[in-house]
């Protein structure tokens, strides 16, 4: 297995990363958006935007995933300027974490501020039904229990301390602001607030997993998200987040009910609009 080292890369790399999206584009975004499976319409909702395809930028890698289309937009929503990830990298798709995280640290040279990562989660909490957004309030991150962290390796201060604090992940105030913006909009009966448990994937949890994360204290589970909070708050930016429940976890053994990829999008497809607007009408209180 490659050491942390081997699978990081430079501060020069990122930069040129940067410059080279500088030159392409006249948008100087203050806030990146991080869109999860199927979630990639909010990018459609930015103005004079500017699309370029992954595939095009030095050393960005490619999403394999279904419900990831794979292009970075930059354009105006809500009256700030933005970039959108439309699809994401994850783990499980052979990509290291600094792999995963490579786009983050690219934002924050680009002078972004405030990053907003959603995803598409299972509820564990039984309070929780299909179709909830949830507000992330905190997370656990188990793949770091096992070393597989993105800050591993050589630390470079001009990206931030070698031990940062991580209790305040999710800023409050934004997180505040949401509920606000989520009452005024009439979302309060599908929204929720809980805290996120990434696993590796790609499989879908045993039912003895789901219990013991429930356990844990997760209210919901997924397999992204975490290793971009990590180094967005290892560089200093606002974290905003939300999980759109697309699944209940299945915890009873007689259960008939099987976790799929489908199922995911298609929940994904009834809420949308929901939390399309939330972000957008979010994001002009900001």
């Amino acid at each position: 297995m490659s050491s942390a080292s081997e699978c990081s890369y430079t501060y020069d790399q990122y930069r040129e990363t940067a410059d080279w999206l500088l030159e392409r584009c006249k948008v100087r975004p203050t806030v990146a958006i991080i869109c999860g499976s199927g979630l990639g319409g909010l990018a459609d909702l930015l103005e004079n935007r500017t699309v370029i395809p992954y595939e095009d930028i030095p050393r960005f890698p490619q999403s394999t995933v279904q419900g990831h289309t794979g292009q970075l937009v930059f354009g105006e929503l809500g009256g700030k300027q933005c970039v959108c990830m439309k699809g994401r990298f994850h783990f499980y798709e052979g990509y290291s974490v600094a792999t995963v995280t490579y786009p983050v640290r690219v934002f924050f040279l680009l002078g972004v501020q405030t990053l907003i990562v959603t995803n598409a989660a299972g509820g564990l909490n039984p309070n929780f039904n299909v179709g909830d957004i949830m507000l992330i309030k905190d997370h656990i991150n188990l793949p770091g229990f096992a070393g597989q962290n993105p800050l591993c390796g050589p630390n470079d201060d001009r990206f931030g301390v070698r031990f940062p604090c991580v209790s305040d992940a999710y800023d409050r105030e934004v997180f505040r602001l949401a509920q606000e913006t989520a009452a005024e909009q009439g979302c309060t009966s599908f929204l929720q607030q809980g805290v996120y448990c990434m696993l590796a994937g790609p499989n879908f949890e045993t039912i003895a997993e789901c219990k013991m994360l429930r356990t844990l204290g997760a209210d919901a589970v997924g397999m992204s998200t975490v290793p971009e909070v990590i180094v967005a708050r290892h560089c200093g930016l606002r974290v905003f987040g939300l999980s759109l429940i697309t699944n209940k976890a299945v915890m009873d053994y007689a259960s008939e009910e099987r976790a799929n990829h489908e199922e995911v999008l298609e929940t994904t497809r009834m809420r949308a609009q929901d939390l399309q607007r939330l972000v957008s009408n979010l994001l002009a209180k900001l």
